[in-house]
Order: structure tokens, then sequence, then C-alpha cells
């Protein structure tokens, strides 16, 4: 993490927080001095130097164990540096051709394994823990059925980054957000008056892991769906936030239409502006008026 010399923060420092951390995983300790077995999931952001929060760089220092799945060699070796003797990588779990879940659950059992033994467990996932990150979320619940602590600490998504670099406010007309293969097979509704995010739309209708690109056989039926909602000329963009410190994000503008026309990076969002205004419903509005002037009556309260 680096910290820009002409700021003045008020953060703590993360060799004090990881002592606090002591005190308080001290209390689950067990007779050996060891700590009973814990986890705690945390993000490492997209650019994990400047994305790494604090509070996740004290519980890695802290763990016994660091289990990391990294896009980029710099996350990597910041984690290793990290905590040089519990850091493991689970990236080599993934094969050319096998299924993803398969890959998950056994990420998910080496995490369990862990627990087991005793061992404070943190696990490190790229972005957000919690965004598209199954392991996290099945490895948290699977250890608190067992009887053991678990936690998740927030982290930077790459929604995060793309309401940054393309200016998206999701509070002005509101955001669908669906991976792009669960929209397309679960009949996911689209309301074409607010923003749209498609998850993983370079590797829509691949459930496998590859190495050089996904099989996109089912884009022409993500195509069909977009152009039963929007106009074809409606813009949209693929996006693809930077990982390194100096780096363009990839934004690339395009209709449905070209989205067949590929190749698509396994890492593209895709990001659908507003196709139409709003609909105001003014029943509702004066009813809400309404409501809140016979409030102020009943109370005494005079309206502005």
């Amino acid at each position: 993490m680096t910290v820009h010399d002409d700021q003045h923060t008020d953060q703590p420092d993360p060799d004090a927080a990881a002592a606090a951390l002591d005190a308080k995983t001290a209390e689950g300790a067990g007779s050996n001095g060891k700590h009973k077995g814990s986890l705690v999931v945390v993000g490492t952001g997209i650019r994990t130097v400047g994305h790494l929060t604090m509070e996740a760089v004290a519980w890695i220092k802290q763990a016994d164990k660091v289990l990391y799945v990294v896009g980029d060699p710099v996350a990597e070796l910041m984690l290793k540096e990290l905590n040089p003797a519990g850091a493991e990588s689970l990236t080599g779990m993934y094969a050319e051709g096998k299924q993803r879940i398969e890959t998950y659950n056994q990420m998910v059992e080496r995490t369990l394994e862990c627990l087991r033994a005793g061992m404070l467990t943190c696990m490190a996932c790229y972005g957000h823990p919690g965004v598209f990150v199954y392991p996290s979320h099945e490895s948290i619940r699977r250890a608190r059925a067992e009887g053991y602590s678990a936690r998740m600490l927030p982290g930077i998504s790459s929604e995060d980054c793309l309401f940054a670099d393309l200016g998206v406010d999701p509070g002005i007309s509101g955001c669908q957000s669906y991976e792009a293969t669960d929209f397309l097979l679960n009949g996911r509704v689209i309301d074409p008056s607010s923003s749209v995010v498609l998850w993983q739309i370079g590797v829509v209708g691949d459930a496998t892991f590859k190495k050089t690109g996904y099989d996109l056989s089912a884009m022409p039926l993500l195509v069909e769906r977009l152009l039963a909602i929007y106009p074809a000329s409606h813009p949209m963009y693929l996006y693809e936030a930077a990982v390194f410190h100096g780096c363009d994000p990839i934004i690339r503008p395009i209709t449905a239409a070209e989205l067949a026309h590929g190749p698509l990076s396994p890492g593209y969002t895709l990001y659908i502006p507003p196709a139409y205004p709003t609909r105001s419903d003014p029943t509702t509005y004066y009813r809400m008026n309404a409501m809140i002037a016979a409030k102020h009556a009943t109370s005494g309260a005079s309206i502005g």
C-alpha cells in the first residue's frame, strides 16, 4: 500500500491494528497458546496497491494461514510479504476445461481443513470477497455450521470501479446487476429506464475454466434477448477495471449486436445505461404528500 506524501490521514498503522487483533483472537486461544480455528475473509480490491484496507492487512499479517486467489503478480507478492510463512495460493486448483464449481468446492474444503487444524485462517480474494465469490460465502456457511467463528470484511469490487470510471451514480436512475448467464437462463426482468450491469459477459454460457478464451457459442442468445429490450443503436459499454496503478481502465462503446463479433475478455463487465426516461406515478406522488400533510395536521406542525 502507498500513502501520498501530500495526504494526512488518521488511519491506524497496520502493525498497531495487528497488535490489537492479538488481544481479540487470544480470547479464543486454546491452552497450548495456539489459535482455535477461525475464519476471516478479506478482499484485496481490484488494484491491490491502494485498495487493500488497513483492517484486511492486519488480519492477513495475524493469520496462521492465508489462502488466496488473486489475479495479478503484484497482489500475490504483497500477500507473501505480509505473511511469508502462511501465504498459500489456491489458484493451482483451476485446470483447463475443469468445471469452475468443482474448483470452488476444493477451495472450500482446503479452507475447512485449516480451520479444523486449529488455524486462524484468512481467505483473501480478488475484488470484494462477497461479490461473485462462491467459495467465500460457502466457507463461512460451513465454518459456522461446524461451530467456528467466521466473518467477512468488505472490499472494492469491479462494480465500484465501474461507477467511478464511467461516472455512474446508481442513486439517480437505479441499477440492476446480474451475472450474464444467470440473466439469460433465469428469466430476469430488466427495467430499461434504469442502469444495468451484466457481470462475466466474456464467459456467458461456459461453466468451465479456460486459460486462453471461453466458448461464447451462446452469445447470440444473449444478443437476441438484449435486442428485444433495447433499440439496436442503444450504446452499451464493455468495461474492465485497471489492475495496476497508472494504467487506464478499458471502456469500449458497443451495441448489443456487436457483442456477437467478439473476442471478449473474461474480465469484461457490460454496462448498459438507461434507454428510456423514468415514468412518474402522479397518483402515488399525491397520496404520499397527502399522508405527510395529514400527519403534520394531526401533530399541529406547519408545512413549509
